[in-house]
């Protein structure tokens, strides 16, 4: 390590030591997120202009800088898998019946395929709108490097294409294996053992009380757990940001960004368009899109600075149950589904903008509607098992691109800007998961108005670091 690498990595130590300690000394969590985002453009834009792009320099200092972004997403990918058994698990214990199971799940995932299919219709119209073309771009290292890499992925995506097949690999085999994501689908396998696991539970406890009583103890033992481990990762959430966005900003070619400054444009449009959307179904529903997006916005912060639906899925369930008054067991299907199935913006809008602007490259034309039949069809099939977390996007575009007989590797030209974009596209997938469940719950009657009208609640979604206890709290209850 040469003295200027010593220099930064001791530059970044002491952000870091700042926003610890303006969390120590009471800082909201979202507050300090929000911080990390700024100063990571800030430092990541200072280190490219003073060492230039691909600067040995900037190479080896990112490598350590890694170590705190890439360590804290393995750390969200970490808690995913158990906090999604404990969440579904907790949450058919507390139905007082079986059949309650099946109208959540036909509501739930309604919702969320019927507004990925709404979203991939935006992106075909946002890319046409906007006339983007995937021929005008140009193929640098890192696009040829990525499209290269995403050429390699395509038998994997390949296989989630095959409906009958795809539904088959929904049922779990090894139950930990998929705890531990050795397959596409291995959180709905998780899903899906979490709620045949609460069934025998309702079983245990209508047969034998006593038993049934001491295992829901232990149920909730395990689920304060490991929402206290996720509490943990979550407030490491500034640092990880920090890091990501340094590395993102000190690699970037400006000039670049700056040559795909449509596509983002198009995609923010085409993302705002979809919350339209989620405010004409709350209003049908007959609920307010105001008081709704008001009492959310905490979650969606933490999802756009954090780039990971899964790792809101606490968050959501909190702020649906303590602010939506949404019934727990809603909740809890609405944010694990809505992180695997049904993402509007990363497995519906994302992939339909992608398919639309290479199919020309193709030889096909993009405003024929059997094409654009396809895309929505696809791309809303294709939308079971795309991951929560970075990444997930690229996934669901080599579906639907794979699917289609397009070149995966044009997908690889958008590297650059896929980071700023990715931020949008995991607010806007929240907002789809607890639009679904908040509208579930009013139209099976299960809604406490009381708690969704209030005016005063407070934010149990974004625990303040100085109130490391009292942030805790309301996941017991919630949940």
């Amino acid at each position: 390590m040469n003295l200027a690498v010593l220099l930064n990595v001791v530059l970044f130590a002491l952000v870091v030591a700042w926003l610890a300690r303006r969390a120590m000394h009471g800082a909201k969590l979202s507050t300090n997120v929000l911080i990390a985002v700024l100063l990571g453009v800030v430092l990541g834009g200072a280190a490219q202009a003073m060492y230039g792009l691909g600067s040995p320099i900037i190479r080896e200092t990112m490598n350590w800088v890694g170590l705190v972004g890439g360590g804290y997403v393995r750390l969200l990918q970490m808690v995913i898998a158990p906090l999604v058994l404990v969440s579904i698990l907790a949450a058919v214990t507390k139905l007082n019946n079986a059949r309650a199971l099946g109208a959540i799940s036909a509501g739930v995932l309604g919702l969320l395929l019927v507004t990925t299919a709404i979203s991939a219709s935006i992106g075909i119209g946002m890319t046409r709108l906007f006339g983007l073309r995937a021929d005008g771009l140009v193929q640098g290292a890192r696009e040829l490097e990525r499209g290269t890499y995403l050429e390699g992925r395509v038998t994997e995506a390949a296989s989630l294409t095959n409906i009958p097949a795809l539904l088959q690999s929904f049922v779990p085999t090894n139950i930990f294996a998929d705890l531990a994501g050795t397959r596409s689908t291995s959180i709905i396998g998780v899903v899906i053992f979490a709620a045949l696991l609460g069934l025998a539970v309702l079983s245990i406890r209508r047969d034998k009380p006593e038993l049934g009583d001491r295992i829901l103890q232990g149920i909730d033992t395990f689920q304060q757990l490991i929402l206290r481990l996720v509490r943990i990762v979550i407030r490491l959430t500034p640092y990880g940001v920090l890091a990501l966005m340094v590395r993102v900003v000190a690699t970037s070619n400006v000039d670049d960004v700056i040559s795909l400054g449509t596509f983002v444009v198009a995609s923010y449009v085409g993302m705002g368009i979809i919350l339209l959307v989620h405010s004409g179904i709350l209003t049908l529903a007959g609920l307010s899109p105001a008081r709704f997006y008001q009492k959310i916005w905490p979650v969606l912060t933490f999802a756009f600075s954090s780039r990971s639906s899964a790792a809101a899925i606490p968050l959501s369930v909190e702020t649906q149950v303590g602010r939506l008054g949404v019934s727990p067991a809603i909740a809890n299907f609405a944010a694990s589904f809505g992180a695997t199935i049904g993402q509007n913006a990363c497995a519906g809008l994302y992939p339909a903008m992608l398919a639309v602007m290479i199919a020309p490259s193709a030889g096909i034309d993009p405003g024929s509607f059997s094409f654009m039949a396809s895309v929505v069809m696809v791309a809303t099939l294709g939308s079971f098992g795309i991951a929560g977390v970075g990444g997930g996007a690229t996934f669901a575009a080599l579906v639907v691109l794979s699917t289609l007989n397009l070149p995966v590797a044009l997908a690889g030209l958008l590297i650059s800007v896929e980071p700023l974009i990715d931020m949008g596209r995991t607010a806007v997938n929240v907002s789809g998961s607890m639009t679904a469940g908040t509208v579930t719950s009013k139209l099976l009657g299960q809604t406490d108005f009381a708690v969704f009208n209030a005016t005063d609640a407070v934010p149990a979604a974004v625990p303040d670091a100085a109130q490391p206890e009292q942030a805790t709290r309301p996941a017991v209850s919630a949940v």
